[in-house]
């Protein structure tokens, strides 16, 4: 299924959690997903017909700008 995912130029919002994942480690939940979606800060999205699809490009930018830079300890995670 993994292989499928990664093949796929845009996921339905069931799949997203199983891609950041094993992409970029991130752990969300669908229904994290639907909350975004409807008060803002989830990642961008495009609709065929009702379906939200998210293109595999701006979940990437979406879980990077979640990230911070690497550190080396906790003082320099600089909330």
């Amino acid at each position: 299924m993994m292989d499928n995912l990664f093949n796929r130029p845009r996921l339905r919002r069931k799949d997203v959690p199983v891609y950041l994942a094993n992409k970029h480690g991130i752990d969300i939940a669908v229904s994290t997903l639907n909350k975004l979606a409807s008060i803002g800060g989830g990642p961008t999205m495009q609709y065929s017909g009702r379906i939200p699809l998210y293109h595999r490009d701006d979940l990437d930018a979406w879980a990077e700008a979640r990230l911070t830079k690497p550190v080396s300890s906790t003082s320099e995670r600089g909330l």
